[in-house]
C-alpha cells in the first residue's frame, strides 16, 4: 500500500527513502518532524491552489531544507540555506537526477526563508516556502481543515516546537551572524545572542 499521511501520498521512491534515511540520520527530532511537516503542509497547499508539483521534489526540498543548520552540514561562511541546497545537490547527483530539477530542489531550499520570491518560481520552490510558512509562522492555517492538521501533528509531533525551531536556527547561525542579513533569521539572533545587533 501508498504510504498516506493525512490522505497526502507519501513518496516511497528509494530516491525518497534515502532522503527520509539520511535527513533521519542526521538530523534531530524536531527538525525531521518539522521537514516532513513542511512536505505535508506544501503539498496540501498545493492541492489547494491546484498546482501540478513533483511529490518527489517537493518531498527532498522540504526534507533537506534545513539540513544546513546541522553540524557537519553547515559552512563557514554561507546562509544556512545555501548549505542546505548544496548538501541536497550532492544527494541528487549522487541519484543521477538531471540538472534541471537538481536546480529546481536547490532553489526550493536557497529560498525558503526569502519572502515573495518563491511564490514566482517552480511550484515545488513556492510550496516549500508555503510549508514552512505555515509550520513554523502559521500562515495559512486556516486553509488547512482542523482534522487534516490534527493528523499531520499526530504523525509528526511538534512536541516542543516553538522554543526548539528558534534554538536550532540560533545554534545553526550563531558562529555566521552575517550570513542572516535580509532574512528574519537576524531577529533569532537578535533574541539569542547577547550583544548581536
Amino acid at each position: 500500500p501508498v504510504p498516506t499521511i493525512a490522505g497526502i501520498v507519501v513518496p516511497d521512491s528509494r530516491l525518497a527513502r534515502d532522503a527520509t534515511e539520511f535527513v533521519g540520520d542526521t538530523s534531530t527530532q524536531l527538525l525531521y518532524d518539522h521537514s516532513r511537516r513542511v512536505y505535508l503542509w506544501g503539498a496540501l497547499q498545493g492541492a489547494n491552489r491546484g498546482l501540478t508539483f513533483d511529490a518527489e521534489l517537493l518531498y527532498v526540498g522540504a526534507m533537506f531544507h534545513d539540513i544546513g543548520l546541522i553540524e557537519g552540514h553547515r559552512s563557514d561562511d554561507e546562509r544556512f540555506e545555501i548549505d542546505g541546497a548544496n548538501a541536497a545537490r550532492r544527494f541528487l547527483e549522487q541519484h543521477g537526477l538531471p540538472e534541471e530539477k537538481v536546480m529546481t530542489v536547490w532553489e526550493a531550499i536557497a529560498l525558503h526563508t526569502t519572502p515573495e520570491i518563491p511564490s514566482y518560481k517552480q511550484p515545488e520552490v513556492a510550496l516549500v516556502r508555503a510549508g514552512v510558512d505555515l509550520d513554523v509562522l502559521g500562515r495559512g492555517f486556516d486553509d488547512v481543515p482542523a482534522k487534516i492538521r490534527d493528523e499531520v501533528v499526530a504523525a509528526h509531533p511538534r512536541t516542543g516546537f516553538k522554543a526548539g525551531i528558534v534554538d536550532a536556527f540560533a545554534d545553526g547561525m550563531r558562529f555566521k551572524p552575517d550570513t542572516t542579513f535580509g532574512t528574519m533569521n537576524t531577529d533569532v539572533l537578535e533574541a539569542k545572542m547577547p550583544g548581536y545587533v
